[in-house]
């Protein structure tokens, strides 16, 4: 009863408090002019929403290290390894995002830091998960009991680490192009990893598992059709890498390929259609990510948005009785 309890009341604090910061934060966005670029390539239906605010992702962001040191203080929340681990990778792949942002912004167009900017900030992040992993006494295999693997990666095991925190920003990033898109996907997400991290003996992930989801739905109040707000490279990158780490430190990293799935099937459309276009000079999808491809498809915005997160829902509570029960 205490844990439910606990639970509850960090998801309802992330809430209310992006809520709260949200009121304050988008009228400072627009002041300031922190206004998205839309590319001409995604078409018409898209341009009118040229000068949206963008940065939006603040919003959760701050309302989560809010509350987490919130609980932190009161005794809450016992501060562990594997907490200081998650908060590493959000704070900084937020503040990568936040230069991408804000050079993107400076220059009126979408080129932020350049993919060798990117990667050795994303590299820095890694050595450090790698080193405070380590220090605790975090495993260096790859275990998948229901396939039965388990594989030694000794020192890989860091690139291993590297290679998931991209993947899973740049996922989260790719799909974030439909208001309320990649925001609804990552609540169902986080909730879903919260009840798997309480269950396998995580009790300090899956609380912030919740405290960001219960954010992040705050932040969908400004971010649902017609957006008042984006989150940006600013909280679409901090979301994927964070999810990527609670499934290395969980120990489930199939697991967030099944509940991650949409964020997934959206990155594989792009890669898909990219060598298509190598190998055979031939289009798969109208246009990727996927989201896209409906819209060509005549799809209205929201009705694709409710069928992702539709999905979404399925793919999260397949991927609760996965990592838990099989």
């Amino acid at each position: 009863m205490l844990l439910l309890t606990k639970a509850i009341l960090a998801a309802f604090l992330g809430f209310i408090i992006a809520i709260g910061l949200g009121l304050i934060i988008v009228p400072i966005l627009k002041h300031f002019h922190l206004k998205q670029t839309i590319s001409s390539f995604v078409g018409r239906a898209h341009q009118k929403k040229s000068g949206t605010p963008t940065m939006g992702g603040l919003i959760f962001i701050l309302s989560a290290l809010l509350v987490t040191i919130l609980l932190l203080i009161t005794k809450k929340v016992d501060y562990t390894s594997n907490l200081g681990i998650v908060l590493l990778v959000f704070v900084g792949y937020a503040l990568i995002g936040f230069l991408d942002d804000f050079i993107s912004i400076k220059r009126a167009n979408n080129e932020g830091l350049t993919v060798y900017q990117k990667l050795i900030l994303q590299v820095i992040i890694a050595i450090g998960f790698f080193y405070i992993y380590m220090r605790s006494g975090g495993q260096t295999s790859l275990v998948i009991a229901t396939l039965h693997i388990d594989i030694e990666m000794k020192w890989l095991y860091g690139l291993f680490i590297l290679f998931v925190l991209v993947g899973g920003s740049n996922a989260v990033n790719l799909t974030d192009g439909l208001d309320g898109l990649a925001g609804g996907l990552s609540t169902i997400a986080f909730i879903a990893f919260a009840l798997i991290s309480f269950v396998v003996g995580f009790e300090d992930i899956g609380v912030f598992c919740l405290v960001l989801g219960g954010a992040v739905m705050g932040f969908l109040f400004f971010n649902i059709n017609p957006a008042k707000v984006f989150m940006g490279d600013t909280g679409s990158l901090a979301l994927g890498a964070v999810m990527g780490s609670i499934a290395i430190l969980t120990h489930r990293e199939l697991t967030l390929v099944v509940v991650a799935g949409v964020f997934i099937i959206e990155t594989l459309t792009v890669i898909l259609q990219t060598l298509s276009m190598v190998l055979f000079h031939k289009k798969l999808f109208l246009m990727t990510p996927l989201h896209h491809h409906f819209e060509k498809l005549g799809w209205d915005e929201q009705d694709i948005v409710k069928a992702f997160w539709v999905v979404g829902l399925i793919f999260a509570m397949s991927g609760i009785i996965f990592g838990v029960w099989l």
